[in-house]
């Protein structure tokens, strides 16, 4: 027992990835060497120079949470006040406010030179740009403006966290502003305070990476406080004022102020750098935090062995200085790649889609006379998705030279691994795996600030999250070396790493990550050696086999005191990490622990009973001839990271009031007393009218497999009006028999007023009767995603059915999930029969089941022509489902039913269909199926044209469809027009008339002078609606026109290049689904 009070424990709580370990650091102690993130030095820069911090930062992303709390403190900057940090929301409009504060005529004129400053993400620059432009035109008037821009937003579907510079690049490029990047943390602050210097002659952006370098804590040696900040800011100032250099043209005043900084810094800073072989014959220029980064150290790599190669860093891209570009450019040259980020995947397959910097190489290289023979220029594409590591990198170098840059002789052993940029010798690595919601989910950055603790070591900390998988999982990842370590990249050669999970096996490759001989830890509670087998897949048993892993099982259920408090197994997953990963610095390593997080006596009393919990595993020789599993050959070795933090898995449902009908009824008998306001739905985004049913006919013959129907609705006195190219939004109802079927078997009250979103916005409530609620609100009968599957488990009383739901909505259960959604086609009243024991209340289910949507349909007449209606053209959804049952389209289903006199609630959506300005522009139409429909419309427009007098171009509509005698929908109507001078064209393709399918396509080959004379000597314009897949064949048709006109004329033309200048004129224009 040891003498003395009982010392508190040290608690560690866990703020952000922004910053340094997810503490917060004080902003008087920020100096010298100190561990940071990129993300806290941005904030740390911005808040000492800055007379107001604007920021625009998603809840999520943290882009200013030092700042806020440096803002609250009190904390003062290099001008003896506290900065006001500014946090403002992130919508249409953003900055205006920023703008309306120095041009406010109460503004003090005082502080007309400080740097105003913004924080923000690639993702909020759209919704600033209105305000950024107000600023480029008056910034003579104004402060510097400097704005410290995250590389960072989501990637459509995939919810992916990706390093956006798109974005930026192209606003800069727009509204000429100057643009910069930092390659690594090590140089971030400088960079950063370059750009507020630069701010002082043209407004300037500052990007970085936001999904990694940002957030990685690590160690910078030179770090300058805010004295020394504001010191370098002055020097410079004064010196390029004193040279008179201000008065020069932008590019010579940005190089004058980076050779000052660099004077004063004693840094070496240039605007392009090159990296590599002295005499290269291909050189790759790149832009970008990790792309620079990792280029760089590769070009190195690959030149130390001989290849020709080099990397051309761009520091400064705007202003674009063409001089020093060719001047950083080794005259030995002779192919230039771009590595050039698009938006997406179709961009990089797109040959006409060019990258932003891709447009500035070619420029500089095509007009320089440094070489006899122009280099080749390449654009290197690659989609915001893209995760770099060095192979994906080298990879990006080979397309520049025909001979492998990676070249490895099998017979040469152990030959080391190909591009391995960190030696295994001087760093060490660590991947801590796990859910989100385990004891020990801190326990890597609490392991990381203590290892920091040691001044000699350079620690690197990073956390991703993935909240799609299983709830949420976390990767921590921590290196350790002498030096100062630069792998903006995944580990790919631990030394240990720990999984926290077990199910987290299924979903990640872990081996792939750990070194030949390296050591892997699996947490099993209460599993027994002899078992341990059965509980780790095949191919994770061959791996460990095949690369020698040494295996140990922590199993924290052996441990009482871990029993009796789940939270301390933080404590064992810290001394496991000792035993395995440092047995030699154990006690030491406890010590740096226990001021980090705990108590150095609770550490040692788990270190104690560690062989309770922590075994070692034999590997038995049979695990290396185990056949290989198919299924789980291809997990990933990496995480996709969605987040910055945890998933809040705690739903507050927000407050309701009106569950039952007496409430709403109060409000309506004693108006006064409750504020009620008589107002027809004000709630709903989208405006919507009562029409009824004027004619409702089928097209195609009965006895046809295809019920392809003209209905009209009359509009009465509805007020709705539309134009040419519109769509109209059906607001359907479910089937009266389905419901009243669904209501008895659920033994619901159709009578009872319940609370349910609205089908417009599920942020809306409104009251219903059940019957109302399942009739117009609930989508019962549409099909279900994963997550109902996994909310409705938790109403299941069977723990049968609750486990089979659970599957069926996690990764496990994809394959199941796939053949019920797309083979069975079940609806969420049918999961609800197959599951009898879950039964939420109604009130559940209109929370978990989604609201029912509106269809829109092309329009397919013009209200010149018929004032009084609208019309559609409509194809009825409907098939067999494996056991037999007929099912059908919503919304197809119930316009089918509808009979003349009835009424349906409809609204209007503007479309891409937009006819073009002077009616003697010819219009070329290519409709299949329904697809007819908007061309419809057209007709009528130009026969309503040709009635009035007006001359009007040419009508070339092509159609397609399978067979004449039973699609040929509106023929009469077209012919008419064709007959009346209106139609010049018709090209009808019905594929499955003759032996030969015959497509759209096709017919217009067949009319390409047609084609030639209209839509390019008449300037016409080309429309195509219905389905996507003839969407290449058409386009190359229209590509072949070009290229034909262009020979006969002499002309040399990029057919996809004109395409897209077409596109932009709106001359080409596609509605497909």
């Amino acid at each position: 027992m040891r003498a003395g009070p009982e010392k508190p424990l040290k608690e560690f709580n866990y703020h952000s990835t922004a910053l340094p370990f997810g503490q917060h650091v004080p902003f008087t102690s920020i100096a010298g060497p100190t561990y940071v993130t990129a993300q806290f030095l941005i904030q740390q820069v911005a808040y000492s120079l800055s007379d107001r911090l604007w920021t625009y930062s998603p809840n999520t992303y943290d882009l200013d949470s030092a700042a806020k709390e440096w803002f609250t403190s009190g904390a003062k900057n290099a001008y003896g006040k506290t900065t006001n940090v500014e946090a403002m929301e992130i919508r249409q409009g953003a900055a205006s406010i920023a703008l309306g504060y120095v041009f406010s005529k109460d503004y003090d004129l005082s502080k007309r030179h400080l740097p105003q400053s913004v924080i923000t993400s690639s993702s909020t620059l759209p919704y600033l740009r209105a305000a950024l432009d107000q600023l480029s035109l008056f910034y003579g008037l104004t402060n510097p403006f400097v704005a410290h821009v995250a590389a960072l937003d989501y990637a459509g579907a995939t919810s992916q966290l990706v390093a956006d510079y798109t974005t930026a690049l192209s606003l800069a490029e727009d509204l000429g502003f100057a643009m910069l990047s930092s390659s690594s943390v090590y140089e971030t602050q400088h960079m950063a305070l370059f750009a507020t210097i630069l701010a002082q002659i043209i407004p300037t952006i500052h990007i970085y990476d936001g999904v990694t370098v940002g957030r990685e804590t690590t160690r910078v040696i030179d770090v300058l406080d805010e004295a020394g900040l504001y010191k370098t800011y002055q020097a410079v100032q004064r010196e390029v004022s004193a040279s008179g250099a201000m008065t020069e043209f932008v590019d010579v005043q940005v190089s004058n102020l980076l050779k000052s900084f660099n004077g004063e810094l004693g840094t070496q800073y240039e605007l392009f750098e090159y990296e590599g072989h002295s005499s290269p014959d291909a050189v790759l220029v790149v832009f970008g935090t990790v792309e620079s980064s990792l280029a760089s150290q590769v070009a190195r790599n690959l030149a130390e062995d001989g290849s020709r190669i080099g990397v051309l860093k761009v520091r400064v891209y705007r202003p674009f200085v063409e001089s020093s570009f060719l001047a950083a450019l080794p005259a030995s040259v002779k192919t230039l790649g771009v590595l050039g980020q698009v938006q997406d995947h179709n961009a990089v397959s797109d040959s006409s889609a060019r990258s932003n910097l891709y447009s500035d190489v070619c420029g500089a290289v095509s007009f320089s006379d440094k070489w006899t023979v122009t280099p080749e220029v390449i654009d290197v594409k690659y989609p915001r998705e893209t995760v770099w590591d060095p192979i994906s990198v080298a990879a990006a170098i080979q397309v520049l030279v025909k001979k492998p840059l990676i070249q490895i002789d099998p017979s040469d052993e152990p030959a080391p691994q190909p591009l391995r940029l960190l030696s295994s010798e001087s760093v060490q690595q660590y991947i801590f795996w796990d859910i989100d919601t385990s004891n020990s989910v801190n326990a890597a950055a609490i392991i990381g600030q203590a290892l920091a603790a040691d001044s000699a070591s350079n620690v690197t900390v990073r956390k991703t999250y993935d909240n799609l998988l299983q709830g949420g999982v976390l990767k921590s990842e921590i290196r350790k070396s002498k030096k100062e370590v630069e792998a903006p990249y995944a580990i790919n050669a631990a030394d240990v790493a720990y999984v926290g999970e077990q199910s987290l096996l299924g979903l990640f490759d872990v081996t792939k990550s750990i070194k030949a001989g390296g050591k892997l830890v699996i947490r099993l509670p209460g599993v027994k050696d002899d078992d341990v087998e059965s509980k780790l897949p095949v191919n994770l048993r061959k791996d460990i086999s095949s690369q020698a892993i040494q295996l140990y099982i922590l199993d924290p259920a052996a441990i009482e005191s871990i029993a009796n408090d789940p939270a301390s197994e933080t404590y064992l997953v810290q001394a496991m990490f000792l035993r395995v990963a440092l047995p030699t610095l154990e006690k030491l390593g406890l010590q740096k622990l226990a001021s980090v997080n705990g108590s150095f006596e609770m550490l040692e009393q788990m270190a104690e009973v560690l062989d309770n919990a922590l075994r070692v595993i034999q590997v038995p020789e049979t695990w290396s001839a185990a056949e290989t599993d198919e299924a789980s050959a291809t997990l990933p070795a990496d995480m996709c990271s969605t987040s910055f933090t945890a998933f809040d898995k705690i739903e507050t449902e927000p407050p309701t009031y009106l569950k039952d009908w007496k409430i709403p009824a109060k409000g309506l008998a004693f108006k006064e007393a409750y504020n009620t306001r008589s107002s027809l739905r004000p709630d709903l985004s989208v405006k919507t009218y009562t029409v009824h049913v004027q004619e409702n006919r089928r097209l195609t013959p009965p006895s046809y497999d295809r019920n392809i129907f003209h209905i009209e609705f009359d509009l009465g006195n509805s007020g709705l009006t539309y134009d040419i190219g519109e769509a109209l939004g059906i607001h359907a109802e479910n089937d009266p028999g389905q419901v009243e079927d669904f209501m008895t078997f659920y033994k619901l009250d159709p009578s009872e007023v319940v609370e349910v979103p609205s089908r417009d916005n599920r942020d809306i409530l409104e009251n219903r009767t059940v019957l109302q609620a399942l009739m117009q609100n609930v989508d019962i009968f549409g099909r279900p995603p994963k997550r109902f599957y996994e909310a409705l488990a938790d109403f299941a009383d069977d723990p049968k059915e609750a486990n089979e739901l659970r599957t069926l909505g996690g990764p496990e259960g994809g394959k199941e999930f796939k053949r019920r959604a797309e083979v069975d086609t079940v609806t969420y009243a049918d999961i609800l029969l197959e599951y009898p024991s879950a039964h939420p209340s109604f009130h559940d289910i209109v929370r978990i089941v989604d609201p029912m949507k509106r269809r829109e349909y092309s329009i397919a007449s013009c209200q010149k022509v018929t004032p009084t209606s609208v019309a559609l053209m409509i194809v009825v959804v409907n098939w067999v489902d494996p056991q037999g049952r007929d099912r059908f389209g919503q919304a197809t289903r119930y316009l089918q039913k509808l009979r003349p006199g009835m009424p349906v609630t409809v609204s209007v959506k503007p479309s891409v269909m937009k006819l073009p300005p002077k009616s003697t522009q010819p219009l070329i139409m290519a409709g299949l199926g329904t697809g007819l429909a908007p061309f419809r419309a057209f007709v009528q427009h130009r026969a309503w044209e040709k009635a009035q007098g007006k001359e009007i171009g040419a009508v070339l509509l092509y159609m397609g469809s399978r067979h004449q005698r039973e699609e040929y929908c509106y023929g009469e109507e077209w012919e008419a027009y064709q007959d009346a001078g209106v139609i010049t064209l018709l090209g009808r393709a019905f594929s499955r008339d003759q032996p030969q399918k015959i497509y759209i396509q096709d017919r217009m080959r067949q009319t390409m002078g047609e084609i030639i004379q209209a839509y390019l000597k008449e300037e016409g314009a080309f429309y195509l609606c219905g389905p996507t897949w003839p969407v290449p064949d058409v386009t190359n048709v229209l590509e072949d026109a070009i290229a034909r006109d262009g020979k006969t004329l002499g002309k040399k033309v990029e057919p996809r290049k004109e395409i897209e200048r077409l596109k932009d004129q709106l001359r080409y224009v596609l509605e497909v689904y």
